[in-house]
C-alpha cells in the first residue's frame, strides 16, 4: 500500500509542481473580468451568492471563458508547505528545503498587512450566507494554517522571522477577531473581523495557534485566551460526541472533515497547553467521527446522514484527524481504504485529484487549494507515518 500512496504522492507533486502552485479554487467565481464587468449585477448579494454557488457546484469549469485566472491561495501554499516540511522530515533534500523556502518567503509577500498582526485571506471575493468578504479579508482559518505551516518550517530552519510571524498572528486573533461570549466568560472567536458568526471549528482553530505559539514563547495570555475558546466549544458538543458546523439556524449540519478540524485542535490545544481536560470529549467526538463518516468500502461521507457528495477534502481530513490523535498505527487499514479508494476513483492520469463524486456526475476540476493542497498535505503525512526512512525517488 506504501508503493501505491508513493506513485499516487509523486504523481500529485509534479502536477502541482508543474503548475507552480497555481490553480483555481471552489469559491472564486467573483474572480471572473465577465463578472465584475456587470456592475449592476455584481454588486447583489443574492446574485453573488448564486454566480459563486453555480461555478463550484457546475461539473463543467467555466472559468477559462469566465475569465478567472489561476492565482496563489496562501492556504494552499500553507498546506504544500506543510507537506514539504514533512518531506524534508523523512529525508534532508536540498529540494526540499529550497521549496521550504520558496513557499514561506511567498507566503510572506502575500500577507494583509491592515490589522493588529500578521494575517491572510483568500484571493478572491467571497460571498456567503452569512456574510460578505471582500478579496484578501484575513480569516482565522487561513491565517492559522498558514502561521501552523510557518512554525513547521521554523522547526526545520531555526529562521526567528517565521516564529515572530506566527507570534503576530496571534495579535490578529486575540485583537481583530470579534467575540461571543457565554454566561461562563468563555467566548468564540469569529471567522473574521467583519462577521460575529460562531463557528466552532473556525474558533478552534484560534486555539490551536495560540497554544502552539505558548509551547514555544510560554506567555500565559495566549493560553489563557485559547483555553476559553476551547470551554466554549466543547459546552457546544451534542451528546453523541458530534458538532453541528456553528450556532446559526443554517449552521446547522453535520459534516466530516469540520468534526475532523475540531478534534485536532483539541487534541493540539491539549498537547501544546499539557492540559488534558478534554480528553473525555475527544475520546467520544473520535469514535463518533470514526463510525460515522466512512463506510465498509473506505468511501468518505460528507454529511453524518448522507454520503455524497464524496468530497476530496474528507478523504485528506481523515489521515490528519487520526494522526493528530495518536491514532494513525490502530487504524491504518481504514486510512489504507480510504485513501486507496480515493486514488482509485478520485485522481486523474495527470496526477491532480478531482473535487467531488455526487450521485449524478463527478466534478473533475483540478482545484488547486481544496484538493491537491490537502492531499499533497496528507499523503506527505501519510508517507512520513509509514516509513520516515523510505526515500522518494521516482527511479526507485
Amino acid at each position: 500500500m506504501v508503493e501505491k500512496i508513493q506513485s499516487s504522492f509523486l504523481n500529485l507533486k509534479q502536477y502541482c509542481e508543474q503548475q507552480e502552485f497555481k490553480g483555481w479554487d471552489p469559491y472564486d467565481g467573483l474572480n471572473s473580468t465577465v463578472f465584475q464587468s456587470l456592475p449592476f449585477v455584481s454588486k447583489r448579494r443574492l446574485v453573488k451568492l448564486a454566480w459563486i454557488q453555480a461555478f463550484k457546484r457546475s461539473p463543467i469549469n467555466f472559468r477559462n471563458i469566465a475569465f478567472v485566472k489561476k492565482e496563489y491561495n496562501p492556504k494552499g501554499l500553507g498546506l504544500f508547505l506543510a507537506g514539504y516540511c514533512n518531506l524534508y522530515q523523512m529525508e534532508h533534500k536540498q529540494e526540499y528545503l529550497d521549496k521550504i523556502l520558496f513557499l514561506s518567503t511567498t507566503i510572506l509577500g502575500l500577507q494583509n498587512t491592515n490589522w493588529s498582526g500578521t494575517c491572510w485571506g483568500y484571493n478572491f471575493d467571497w460571498q456567503a450566507r452569512a456574510f460578505f468578504q471582500p478579496k484578501n479579508t484575513p480569516t482565522v482559518v487561513a491565517s492559522v494554517f498558514i502561521a501552523s505551516a510557518l512554525l513547521d518550517a521554523y522547526e526545520i530552519t531555526n529562521d526567528e522571522a517565521l516564529l515572530h510571524t506566527a507570534r503576530s498572528t496571534c495579535n490578529f486573533i486575540l485583537k481583530d477577531l470579534n467575540r461571543t461570549y457565554d454566561e461562563k466568560g468563555n467566548f468564540s472567536f469569529s471567522y473574521s473581523p467583519l462577521d460575529k458568526s460562531v463557528v466552532f471549528n473556525a474558533s478552534l482553530l484560534g486555539s490551536r495557534l495560540l497554544a502552539r505559539v505558548y509551547s514555544f514563547t510560554g506567555e500565559k495570555l495566549l493560553i489563557d485566551e485559547a483555553k476559553k475558546s476551547v470551554d466554549f466549544c466543547v459546552d457546544y458538543q451534542n451528546p453523541d460526541g458530534s458538532w453541528a458546523y456553528g450556532t446559526l439556524p443554517f449552521h446547522q449540519w453535520i459534516d466530516n472533515f469540520h468534526t475532523g478540524y475540531n478534534l485536532e485542535c483539541i487534541a493540539d490545544y491539549m498537547k501544546y497547553a499539557n492540559d488534558n481536560s478534554y480528553a473525555l470529549q475527544v475520546s467520544k467526538g473520535f469514535e463518533y467521527y470514526i463510525h460515522t463518516f466512512f463506510t465498509k468500502e473506505g468511501i468518505p461521507k460528507y454529511y453524518n446522514n448522507s454520503v455524497y457528495p464524496i468530497d476530496i477534502h474528507a478523504s485528506a481530513q481523515a489521515v490528519i484527524t487520526l494522526y493528530k490523535l495518536g491514532k494513525f498505527d490502530e487504524n491504518k487499514l481504514l486510512i489504507d481504504q480510504v485513501l486507496s479508494w480515493t486514488i482509485n476513483n478520485m485522481q486523474s492520469k495527470k496526477g491532480f485529484f478531482y473535487f467531488q463524486l455526487n450521485k449524478y456526475f463527478t466534478s473533475k476540476i483540478p482545484y488547486m487549494r481544496w484538493a491537491q493542497g490537502w492531499m499533497f498535505y496528507a499523503l506527505s503525512t501519510y508517507l512520513k507515518l509509514s516509513n520516515p526512512l523510505h526515500s522518494l525517488n521516482c527511479d526507485e
